[in-house]
């Protein structure tokens, strides 16, 4: 197991249409949290979309922080 921090946020909102990645309102966006895994971000992700089902306009994300942090590392680790 490496000591390597694999850091991920998962965020989401309204998006002004289906076919973009585009928010409504930056203001409404929600940040659900930053996450050690991807397996913890994964569950934190599907409990947000799974939330917000009713709504077609919401859309939830994972990014990888740790590759925005150190863009020249692999991490190999990452799933």
């Amino acid at each position: 197991m490496s000591d390597e921090q694999l850091l991920h946020l998962v965020f989401g909102g309204e998006l002004e249409d289906l076919e973009g990645i585009r928010f409504s309102d930056l203001d409404k966006l929600d940040i659900v949290g930053i996450f050690p895994s991807f397996a913890e971000a994964e569950a934190a992700w599907r409990q947000a979309a799974q939330r917000t089902v009713d709504s077609a306009q919401m859309r939830y994300f994972i990014v990888h922080l740790h590759r925005l942090m150190d863009p020249d590392n692999d991490h190999p680790h990452d799933d």
